[in-house]
Formats: structure tokens, sequence, C-alpha cells
């Protein structure tokens, strides 16, 4: 019990740490939040989430790892993955110069926060490469040693062992991404209920996040194609 507790808890904070940085999806998630309410922030996530769900069952499957041999398909990921955050990015500052304030009722965008996520996150070399590389680990039976490779937690904790490839540590996985999707959004629209310029700030800030990885995806896309 007390293992699969730890795994579970492991799971969490991962998940946790694999959806807090700051990154094209989490620019998605601020501008739907701030520009349309709580909701439509986390039915984007709900997007970038199943996106996951998608690259988990084709790293069960193996599908993912047969993609990961060819260096040419890798860098059209990139690509197309830079020209939609490309594409996001201007529809961003179409959402900043159209809203005022916070508002519910923001101009309607080309797309959807849950579409823009979802094509974002397939498109998205960086997690593809992550479900190639710790996802397989993630849903591979056996058991790993967290504290094997952090010794000054070990001083501190004793020996910490997690079973990969366990429900608890896939539910923990997913409950920690279901956990910043649901308070990242609530965060945000409160903040831009008392601020009232801050929806469009956002959006713009949005904007230059998505047109910054947008523009490095393209890059890596083109440099590894010629």
């Amino acid at each position: 019990m007390l293992s699969s507790l730890t795994t579970l808890t492991v799971g969490i904070v991962f998940g946790l740490a694999l959806a807090a940085p700051p990154g094209p999806m989490n620019a998605v998630i601020a501008e739907e939040s701030v520009t349309r309410g709580w909701t439509a922030g986390f039915r984007t996530g709900i997007g970038a989430m199943l996106a996951d769900v998608v690259f988990f069952v084709l790293t069960v499957l193996g599908v993912a790892a047969v993609v990961s041999r060819y260096a040419t398909l890798e860098s059209a990921f990139f690509l197309v993955g830079g020209l939609l955050m490309l594409l996001f990015a201007v529809d961003a500052v179409g959402e900043a110069t159209g809203s005022t304030s916070f508002t519910a009722d923001a101009v309607a965008g080309t797309a959807t926060g849950f579409q823009k996520a979802f094509a974002l996150s397939l498109t998205n070399p960086y997690q593809l490469t992550f479900w190639l590389t710790a996802g397989v680990g993630l849903v591979r039976p056996g058991t790993l040693v967290v504290t094997d490779y952090a010794p000054a937690l070990e001083r501190a904790v004793g020996s910490l062992a997690v079973e990969t490839g366990s429900p608890a540590l896939l539910i923990g996985f997913s409950g920690g991404i279901t956990i910043w999707i649901v308070a990242y959004p609530a965060t945000l629209v409160t903040v831009g209920r008392r601020i009232d310029a801050f929806a469009p700030a956002v959006a713009i800030a949005s904007a230059l996040v998505l047109a910054g990885f947008g523009l490095l995806f393209c890059w890596l896309g083109i440099v590894g194609l010629l």
C-alpha cells in the first residue's frame, strides 16, 4: 500500500512538472482563460491532455518508436508544428486587439482552444520525444528507485521506489496534469477579473510565446529537411 501511495504521489508530481513549465500549450491556455473564461481554458487543457492519451496509446502499441527512426518525418513534425504556432500567434494578436477587457464574450477565433491545443500537441516533436523516452519508462512494468539518482533526497527520506507501468503511476501522472489544467485557468480568470487590462496583455504575451516557439520549430524543421 505504501509503495502504491508513493508511486501515485510521484506520478502527480511528475504530471505537474510536465504540465507547468511555460511553453506553447500554456500560452494557449492562458489566452483562452482570460478572454473566454475558465471553461474555455479548461477545455484547452483537455485538448493537450487528449494528445498525450494518443501518444500514450501509440507508445504502448510501439508505433511511436517507428516514427522516431525517420529523421525526415521528425523534421516535418517540427515544420508543421512551427507553422501552426505562427498561425495561432496571429490569432492571439487578433484576440488582444478585439478584447479590451476580461470577458467571456471575446472575439471568436478561427479555431477553439481545444482544437488549437490538440493540433499543437500532436505536431509537437518535444511531446513526441517525451513519450519515446520517459514515456516508455512510464508504461514499461518495473521498479525505479528514484533516490538512486538523488543521493541528497535519500538522506532526507530514505529509499524511494516507484512502480513503473503500474495503474497508480499512470493515474497519478494524469491527475497531476488535471490539477494543472483546472488550477491554472482558474488563477488566470481570478486575476483577469480584478485587472481590466489583463486579457489583452496575456493575449499579446501568448502571441509572443507562440511566435517564438513557431520560428524556432520552423527553423529546426527546415534545417532537418535540407
